[in-house]
């Protein structure tokens, strides 16, 4: 068959992009499998074990009266893979000593999950409210910067309560001490904001509390159910050591410290897992 010259070049003018066309659709289709399995790499997490269920290795306790990594009575302790919290060696008197363990690492969006329970009886000479009473802190302020002898950190808290066998007792109350927080975008005006889901737990039964914290905003979680949600966590500038941890005046938390209360009735943890994002 003949073909002038214009047809041929047609012809191979076709060819040509055909070509062009077909290897700018594979380097395209190969851009967007990478673009997505990039942001699976860069949004991949996983659960890290914090407590090694033999010792205290990366974290730090605080008990006032007592200078920064001092175990005051041997409060905490690690038995049988359980990192426990007694009050056996204090003597007649707890006396106000509510301490704390700390993380050693400065954490901003991530998940905490914490497996718990309450056990015995509380420390002779505590408080009415410290029965069955703890929680895990968060966003708190250095460890280093707490005074001998103050009580609580500059933090938030997921409060731990347990029942008495009877009466409904609901833990998972978020709890301020030298911050702010928002619950249905109204600033908290108390101290503590009750969970919108109510939960008691008698007994020695172990729980599951989770903390997820995102940009601002922070939902409790009690065995996998979500309880309560806010927001928006600033200082309180009318608290001299809150104030101290502002950057340039700034009030808003951009993260900080968790730790673990021991406040006046044994407790024990089972695990301690962390997920960051």
């Amino acid at each position: 068959m003949n073909l002038n010259k214009n047809v041929w070049l047609s012809l191979f003018s076709i060819l040509v992009l055909s070509i062009i066309v077909s290897c700018g659709t594979k380097k395209s289709d190969a851009e967007k499998e990478d673009k997505v399995e990039n942001t699976k790499e860069n949004t991949a997490t996983e659960w890290v074990s914090i407590f090694n269920g033999n010792d205290l290795t990366g974290w730090t306790i605080k008990i006032p009266g007592h200078e920064l990594g001092e175990n005051f009575g041997n409060t905490l302790r690690v038995e049988d893979g359980i990192l426990k919290v007694r009050y056996d060696e204090y003597g007649p008197e707890f006396g106000d000593r509510f301490g704390t363990v700390y993380y050693d690492k400065y954490l901003t969006n991530y998940r905490l999950k914490v497996v718990y329970r309450f056990v015995g009886e509380t420390a002779p000479g505590a408080p009415t409210w410290g029965y069955r009473d703890s929680g895990i802190q968060f966003h708190g302020q250095p460890p280093a910067t707490q005074k001998l002898d103050q009580a609580f950190p500059v933090c938030l808290e997921f409060n731990f309560h347990g029942g008495n066998g009877t009466d409904e007792r609901p833990l998972g109350a978020a709890c301020t001490n030298g911050m702010f927080i928002e619950h249905n975008r109204v600033q908290n005006k108390t101290t503590c904001i009750p969970a919108d889901v109510l939960k008691t737990f008698h007994g020695d039964q172990w729980v599951t509390a989770e903390i997820d914290i995102k940009d601002g905003l922070i939902i409790h979680y009690v065995n996998g159910e979500e309880i309560l949600r806010y927001s928006n966590p600033t200082y309180n500038i009318e608290n001299a050591t809150a104030k101290l941890l502002m950057t340039n005046g700034d009030k808003r938390v951009k993260g900080g410290f968790i730790s673990l209360q021991s406040n006046s009735h044994p407790i024990d943890f089972r695990s301690i897992e962390l997920m960051e994002y």
